[in-house]
């Protein structure tokens, strides 16, 4: 049943960054930002068009709604939800109401920074690719103005927003009872590198899933749609560390795979950092479960 009960907040995470996108995507509609000075402003929708607080409307209900959802079942099947920041995973318990609110933004807050950690990558990434791409252009569109930064800056970007984001949620969940008391300045800046060096764990599903992709796609005639150019060109410009070596043997090329194997193991090592297990063992120990 807790597996069950993962995959089920897991889609509903999804779910909720499909309407959190959605409502940006109105924003970035030509017809509805055009002015009346130029051709596509002087043109008039034949409807009026998604309105935009429907979808943040929606988000906000899909939150508490599957807040009270677990508060409800979630005693009576034993399940006890459970947020994962890279190597640190933090319980809460599914009898309270507030902490059931709690997790369910919380947990939005999470991928909704995943997803903006995948876009930071594949901006550094394919930085040579040209606006005519539409999907690189739209991970452009949601990155604004930070797409003008300097590659190095938005490499270290994820490391940062999630190191400073814990420091600034740190205080709540020790208050709720979730996490312990930092004996020292010291040990919060240290609980605070491991999450912002697990920051970059999401990256290994996004890597892992372009590199699959690319496979296939270099097997399997799939069609011209522009999705399968996005991947040829980004798995081209993952790979590229991996140029000289020899792992192309005639029409063979075993590059995707040292590839994704690389990434797992470079994101397994991650994972079993000094301190990463002893605040694992922390955080365990202190519910009350």
């Amino acid at each position: 049943m807790t597996a069950v009960a993962k995959l089920i907040d897991s889609i509903l995470n999804l779910a909720s960054l499909l309407l959190w996108l959605s409502w940006l995507l109105v924003r970035f509609d030509p017809m509805t930002r055009a002015s009346a000075a130029t051709l596509a402003g002087t043109l008039k929708r034949a409807d009026p068009g998604p309105r935009r607080w429907l979808f943040l409307g929606g988000l906000a209900a899909l939150l508490a709604v599957r807040a009270i959802v677990y508060w409800e079942i979630g005693p009576t099947v034993e399940w006890t939800p459970t947020l994962r920041l890279g190597t640190i995973a933090i319980a809460f318990r599914s009898d309270y109401l507030n902490l059931m609110l709690l997790f369910s933004v919380f947990g939005f807050l999470v991928t909704l920074a995943v997803f903006y950690f995948w876009l930071l990558l594949l901006s550094v990434v394919n930085r040579s690719v040209p606006d005519t791409d539409p999907l690189q252009k739209l991970v452009r569109l949601h990155l604004g103005g930070v797409e003008r930064w300097p590659g190095t800056v938005k490499l270290l970007l994820p490391f940062f927003v999630a190191g400073l984001l814990w420091l600034a949620v740190h205080p709540l969940l020790m208050r709720l009872g979730l996490l312990p008391g930092a004996k020292s300045t010291s040990q919060l800046l240290g609980q605070a590198a491991v999450v912002g060096v697990s920051s970059y764990l999401g990256w290994k599903y996004l890597v892992v899933g372009i590199l699959l992709f690319h496979v296939l796609n270099s097997h399997v005639y799939l069609g011209n749609h522009p999705f399968w150019g996005f991947v040829s060109v980004t798995a081209r410009h993952l790979l590229a560390p991996l140029r000289w070596l020899p792992l192309r043997f005639g029409r063979l090329d075993l590059a995707p795979m040292a590839g994704i194997a690389l990434v797992l193991l470079v994101t397994e090592n991650i994972a079993r950092l000094p301190g990463t297990k002893f605040y694992q063992d922390v955080l365990y120990k202190i519910m009350p479960f």
